[in-house]
């Protein structure tokens, strides 16, 4: 690794914008800190409701206790103090709003305990709107309004990567806050249909959202072929069409993850039936769903590497590797 590339990771407050990885599993804490990731937006929920995500958070209070390399983000000051003390901060977060059920005033419980990103849908139909898997996708209903405001009031990150084309429209639209696409890239750099039309790409930059590129492998044309040098493509790509200062990133990644993990969030609404979108013949337990050079946590310094080489300025490389999502948050957290 160059000097000056390591030179620049090493000062960088370094965030992943999406992990939904195995949180039970040590190695997956020891490869952040190894890595150095600075901050990580963890997922708590997909499809739990809300007694199940309560026990999730349940455990996650007591790892906060117990583990001595992590500590809970609630500011920015606490992402600073997770560089400062060589912990990685963690955003807890929900990649569907079924946690809240039909109850707009558990939103300021979640706040209270820490919840700080909130996706509005996960694949499917929820009562806030559609997801990007839903046969029709009928715009943002009259509680996901109320839900967005909601949201805006109490200073939650609105994710909208897994949403429908509509109601994502809808939600960038109707928020009163910048908002964010934690983790996926263009549609038109990648034919799948949980990456991002340019529409809403260009929208949500215009009113001041951040958008991660991710590194999964679904997402990237070469799919599971893919390198780190294939994901600076999907970068470029997006600085492209955003421009730099709307750029992050969100792995997505699925680290140390069981079968039964993949059976879960493949299936309709969380239950025992398949949903049209999971592929039973992808081998999940056996394959990196993250490119090669940046398969690990631990190598994330590689992709400093790759911008360098790139062409990347220091500062648009540290923007990159967590300033944007930085900014975001104060705007949006410090309502």
């Amino acid at each position: 690794m160059s000097t000056d590339a390591r030179k620049i990771y090493d000062e960088a407050i370094v965030i992943d914008g999406l992990s939904i990885s195995n949180w039970e599993s040590d190695s997956v804490f020891r490869r952040l800190r190894a890595g150095n990731i600075t901050a990580i937006n963890a997922t708590v929920a997909t499809w739990e409701n809300f007694l199940q995500t309560m026990a999730h958070l349940s455990v996650w209070m007591r790892c906060f206790r117990e583990r001595d390399d992590i500590l809970q983000v609630k500011e920015t000051a606490d992402i600073y103090a997770a560089k400062e003390q060589g912990k990685t901060g963690i955003i807890l977060s929900f990649q569907n709003a079924s946690p809240i059920e039909n109850e707009l005033d558990r939103l300021g419980l979640f706040l209270a305990l820490g919840v700080r990103v909130i996706q509005l849908t996960y694949h499917e139909t929820n009562l806030l709107g559609s997801g990007c898997w839903e046969r029709t996708d009928g715009g943002l209903s009259y509680f996901g309004v109320d839900a967005v405001r909601e949201m805006n009031r109490l200073g939650f990150v609105i994710d909208l990567s897994h949403v429908g084309p509509k109601t994502t429209m809808d939600a960038i639209e109707m928020s009163e806050q910048p908002v964010a696409i934690t983790h996926a890239n263009a549609r038109s750099f990648c034919g799948h249909p949980r990456n991002k039309e340019e529409d809403a790409l260009k929208l949500l930059a215009e009113k001041g959202g951040v958008v991660g590129a991710t590194s999964y492998a679904h997402f990237l044309p070469k799919g599971f072929d893919s390198t780190v040098e294939d994901f600076v493509d999907a970068i470029d790509d997006m600085v492209e069409r955003v421009g730099v200062d709307h750029v992050a990133i969100g792995t997505d990644s699925t680290h140390d993850q069981p079968l039964e993990f993949w059976h879960y969030i493949g299936s309709q609404q969380g239950t025992k039936f398949p949903s049209t979108f999971a592929d039973g013949s992808v081998p999940y337990t056996e394959l990196s769903f993250q490119p090669k050079g940046i398969d690990s946590p631990a190598e994330f310094p590689n992709l400093a590497e790759a911008l360098v080489n790139r062409g990347y300025s220091a500062e648009d490389i540290t923007k990159l590797l967590g300033g944007n999502w930085m900014n975001l948050f104060e705007r949006v957290w410090n309502v």
